[in-house]
């Protein structure tokens, strides 16, 4: 799981923060640079493929089994489009990079629908926790060394020689695909006697429409699309924000250091809040902390060049993420049917990532067109009504707490 967690992270940051470091390194035009957000949904529309996953691999790759058949094409094809964005020139012809960037997305998406079937499937419901923390160790390993070597190498070497080197990084995902063990076969119902059409409706449609009867189903939902909205929205823009700022590429590569500090710590200090007072109290302090540690970005955009007020807004920003995260992550796990839970929750954490991909691009021409400072203020301001929409939805339809 530590394996798969560091090859699944490899790859999320070259479609998105240092895909649009690159472009401002490029002068591409923040407009532009704001529309590569449309790359990411990608991982917000992967339930719409997950349905043929679920049906065994084409026949060259059926002895490895269901779910390690699929890794074995997704992975290799994930190699291949990484070298392509590498060999790209978004300097000369950026069509061409923001392509391969999003074949980058898709085939990386496509492999985290694999991963997760693997670890639901392999896994047994004790060793579920056990499984993930290995996978976000893993991940967040992987995220530190995309921000800070990629960006470290690419100061020295280019930017092309930094990226194949993560190419290189992501052969270990084949090579851990042949060692693992794979699931003993699962029923899926319908998906068995039927076709494509059945087992979408059961892989879909099923446990759409169990959670749309229940009480207060569209409001969750709003609220869940809006959570973290605002914070997304002030973070797409931050890689042309600090080269704005007159930050080099050894400074910025820094923010990684900070970055994992602040998200472990805020994930402990989330998860022992959730332990202590509920999710639903825990998710309310979370989530205005989340929303003032924005004010840190205001105060940056007045400061520019003091690499300290840099470190300092990147840990309370990642601190009060990952606090937000471990109670906001807590609230979705208990929406979901112990029928549907798999399905369930890759929809639900979909439709933040889906909100943020869709209104997120235009990130770029409201910076162009407010400027740095009024561009944060405005983010801060975004987040207000899903903090109103939270309270409120609490108080109607509070989450059903676990004993301490």
């Amino acid at each position: 799981m530590a394996a798969y967690g560091f090859v699944a992270g490899l790859p999320l940051l070259l479609s998105g923060f240092i895909f649009k470091l690159w472009l401002s390194e490029a002068h591409v035009s923040l407009t532009v640079i704001g529309l590569t957000t449309y790359i990411g949904l990608a991982y917000s529309l992967k339930f719409v493929w997950a349905p043929l996953m679920d049906k065994p691999p084409p026949r060259p790759f059926r002895r490895l089994g269901r779910r390690r058949g699929w890794l074995a094409i997704v992975q290799p094809a994930l190699i291949l489009a990484t070298i392509l964005l590498a060999l790209s020139n978004p300097a000369e012809r950026p069509a061409l990079s923001i392509a391969a960037a999003g074949l980058v997305a898709f085939c990386s998406a496509s492999q985290d629908i694999a991963v997760d079937a693997w670890r639901i499937e392999l896994f047994g419901q004790r060793d579920q926790g056990g499984a993930l923390a290995a996978y976000v160790w893993g991940y967040r390993v992987a995220l530190l060394v995309v921000t800070y070597g990629v960006i470290r190498l690419a100061g020295v070497v280019g930017w092309q020689i930094s990226l194949l080197g993560v190419a290189a990084l992501l052969t270990l995902g084949p090579l851990v695909t042949l060692f693992a063990p794979e699931p003993d076969a699962l029923s899926i119902g319908d998906g068995h006697r039927t076709g494509f059409l059945l087992r979408l409706r059961a892989a879909v449609l099923d446990p759409l429409v169990e959670f749309l009867v229940r009480p207060g189903a569209v409001l969750i939902l709003l609220f869940v699309a809006l959570f973290k909205l605002g914070e997304a929205f002030a973070g797409l823009m931050t890689a042309p924000f600090y080269r704005a700022l007159g930050f080099d590429l050894a400074t910025i590569a820094n923010n990684a250091w900070f970055s994992l500090g602040g998200t472990l710590a805020g994930f402990a200090a989330g998860a022992w809040l959730v332990a202590r007072i509920g999710v639903g109290r825990a998710l309310i302090a979370t989530g205005w902390t989340q929303t003032l540690a924005m004010v840190m970005y205001v105060v940056l955009a007045q400061s520019p060049g003091l690499p300290a007020l840099l470190w300092g807004t990147v840990t309370t920003e990642a601190f009060a993420q990952g606090m937000a995260d471990a109670a906001f992550l807590t609230y979705l796990s208990g929406l979901c049917s112990r029928r549907f839970t798999a399905t369930q929750y890759a929809l639900l954490s979909s439709v933040p990532a889906f909100a943020i991909h869709t209104i997120g691009p235009w990130s770029g021409a409201v910076a162009a067109a407010t400027g740095w400072f009024w561009f944060y203020v405005l983010s801060l301001f975004a987040a207000l009504p899903a903090m109103g929409l939270m309270v409120f939805l609490l108080r109607r339809h509070p989450p059903e707490e676990a004993p301490a």
